[in-house]
C-alpha cells in the first residue's frame, strides 16, 4: 500500500486578519501530495500543539468555534483556524519559526459535507441573471424597516470577486449616502482603489463617498461571538445612525459578515425568523443558484449551519430551540448593549432604520 499523504515540517505564520495560522503550502501543492477536500487530517506542530481528526474543506463548513483546515480559493496558503472563533495562533502558543506536519487520518471522512457545501460559483457576469444578482445587491426588508433605507451586497471597492464596479453602480442607482464597510481598513481601500484604477474599473461613486467621509471602515473579522467584533460593529452602527440614508452594508461577498449584521438589524426592526431567513438565503441563490425549491438538501444544510447559529445566538437559544419563537428583537438590543451601545444610541439606530 502507498504511504498516507503527509506534509512534513511546513513553516507556519500568523494569519492576522481573522485570527489563525497559515501553513505555508499552497492548496495546489497540498492536494498534489494526495490530500482531497473532505479528508480528515491530523496535525502535529513543532511546539507540541497537536490536533486530531480535523476536517479539510475548501470553505467554512463547520459550526462556529470548531477547528478546520481550509484551502479557500483566494487564500495564499492553507489556513488552520477556529471557525469564527478565537485566534488559534494564541490558543496554540505559536511563535515565529514553528512548523506543522499534516498527515491524512481518514480519506473522505467528511466528503459528504464537502459535497453539500462545496458548490463553486462563477465570477463571470454572464453567469448571473442580472447586475443586481451578480453584485448580490438588494434592499433589506422585514419587520418595521423603512423601505429602501438599508441595502446590502458585495464590495464596491475590492474586486477580488470581480463585482466592485457593479456594486458601485448599484449604489449610485440607489442613491446611497453612507457605506458601512465591514471588511476593510483605510490602507486596504487605498490599495483597492489603485488596483481598480489600473484595471480601468469605474468605482467612482464609492470613491466619492469615501473621500467625503461617508464610509465607515470597520475591518471586522468574522467572529461575531466575540466582544471586540461587537464593539467595532457598534461604533459603525452609531455612525450609520448619525448619517443620512440610504446606507449600504457590505464585506467582500456580502455573505458572512454582512449576513450577520443584516440579520441583527432585521431582528432589531422586529423581523420574524422567516423574514430573516428569506433575505439571508437570497445570497445563496445569487451566488450558487441554491433555493429551497431547486436544491432543498443544500438549502437546509446551509441554513442550519450558517443562519441558525446566528439566530440562536441573537435569541439566546440553542440548537434545540424553536427559532421562530425566540425574542430576536430583544436579543438584538441585548447584543448591541453588550457591544457598548447606550439605550439612547440603540433608539437612535432604530429611529434611523425603522418606520
Amino acid at each position: 500500500a502507498e504511504p498516507a499523504p503527509e506534509l512534513v515540517n511546513c513553516p507556519v505564520i500568523h494569519e492576522t486578519e481573522f485570527g489563525g495560522i497559515y501553513i505555508q503550502s499552497t492548496v495546489e501543492d497540498f492536494n498534489n501530495l494526495g490530500f482531497q477536500f473532505g479528508d480528515s487530517v491530523d496535525i502535529e506542530c513543532s511546539n507540541g500543539y497537536t490536533l486530531k481528526d480535523v476536517p479539510y474543506y475548501d470553505g467554512y463548513y463547520v459550526s462556529v468555534g470548531d477547528i478546520l483546515l481550509v484551502g479557500y480559493p483566494t487564500y495564499p496558503f492553507l489556513r488552520l483556524a477556529e471557525n469564527s472563533g478565537d485566534d488559534l495562533w494564541e490558543i496554540g502558543g505559536f511563535s515565529e519559526g514553528d512548523t506543522a506536519t499534516v498527515t491524512l487520518a481518514e480519506a473522505g471522512k467528511y466528503a459528504i459535507t464537502q459535497e453539500v457545501f462545496g458548490t463553486p460559483y462563477s465570477d463571470e457576469r454572464s453567469e448571473a441573471e442580472s447586475d443586481q444578482a451578480f453584485a448580490n445587491f438588494r434592499p433589506l426588508t422585514g419587520g418595521k424597516l423603512k423601505s429602501n433605507a438599508l441595502y446590502r451586497g458585495a464590495s464596491p471597492v475590492s474586486n477580488e470577486r470581480s463585482r466592485a464596479a457593479y456594486a458601485s453602480k448599484m449604489m449610485a442607482d440607489a442613491g446611497i449616502k453612507f457605506d458601512l464597510d465591514l471588511s476593510d481598513n483605510d490602507d486596504e481601500i487605498a490599495q483597492f482603489l489603485a488596483e481598480d484604477a489600473d484595471a480601468g474599473l469605474d468605482v467612482s461613486y464609492f470613491e466619492e463617498l469615501y473621500y467625503a467621509g461617508n464610509v465607515a471602515t470597520l475591518d471586522l473579522n468574522v467572529s461575531y461571538h466575540q466582544q471586540d467584533f461587537a464593539q467595532n460593529l457598534a461604533a459603525g452602527l452609531v455612525e450609520l445612525a448619525n448619517h443620512e440614508g440610504p446606507a449600504y452594508i457590505h464585506c467582500i461577498e456580502g455573505k458572512d459578515r454582512t449576513g450577520f449584521v443584516c440579520a441583527l438589524l432585521e431582528a432589531l426592526a422586529g423581523a420574524t425568523y422567516e423574514e430573516i431567513e428569506n433575505d439571508y438565503m437570497i445570497t445563496y441563490d445569487n451566488y450558487f443558484k441554491i433555493t429551497r425549491e431547486s436544491d432543498p438538501v443544500r438549502y437546509d444544510a446551509i441554513k442550519e449551519l450558517r443562519l441558525d447559529d446566528m439566530v440562536a445566538f441573537l435569541g439566546n437559544g440553542d440548537e434545540q430551540s424553536d427559532l421562530s419563537k425566540l425574542d430576536l428583537q430583544a436579543g438584538a438590543r441585548n447584543y448591541l448593549s453588550w457591544a457598548g451601545m447606550t439605550d439612547e444610541q440603540i433608539d437612535a439606530l432604530v429611529d434611523r432604520i425603522c418606520n
